[in-house]
């Protein structure tokens, strides 16, 4: 890293060579490493083998992945931000516990409530990367709700 200092009333640019860059015969030897994208969604990259019994990572990933929640609780966001958020924490089939936002006001979920998970993470809560899809299997739709409809799962009012 290149530094500069100034010394006394005088101003000297004192230059510090001790700069981590590579020489061209080390960069002709060994080349730069593209750098590998790290997934937001990891769990979602996963399936199981249940005859090998291990997990086997998808090139690709899934969309969404079904769970079962374990447990049904309320989380309280970060900083500036004052609420009770609605979480739960899922088993996924591939074995993967997460922590999975329900969006929308109420909901019916409980601990063996089966739910479709996608990401998709939520900003003021830490450690919460997937979202709950409403309408789908064990979770219902918002009830009342007119605008966003689709988001939330929400039939169409007579």
């Amino acid at each position: 890293m290149m530094m500069a200092s100034i010394i006394g009333r005088r101003h000297y640019l004192v230059l510090d060579l001790e700069a981590n860059v590579p020489t061209i015969n080390q960069l002709i030897r060994k080349g730069r490493k593209s750098k590998r994208n790290k997934s937001k969604s990891p769990a979602l990259q996963y399936t199981y083998n249940s005859q090998k019994q291990k997990r086997i990572r998808q090139p690709k990933g899934a969309p969404q992945k079904r769970g079962v929640c374990t447990v049904v609780r309320t989380m309280t966001p970060k900083k500036p931000n004052s609420a009770l958020r609605k979480i739960a924490r899922v088993r996924l089939t591939n074995h993967m516990e997460v922590t999975a936002y329900i969006p929308g006001e109420g909901h019916q979920l409980q601990e063996h409530s089966v739910v479709l998970v996608r990401g998709g993470r939520v900003k003021d809560l830490p450690g919460v990367r997937y979202h709950i899809v409403r309408g789908t299997l064990d979770s219902t739709g918002v009830e009342d709700r007119s605008r966003g409809r689709s988001k939330y799962g929400a039939k169409k009012p007579k």
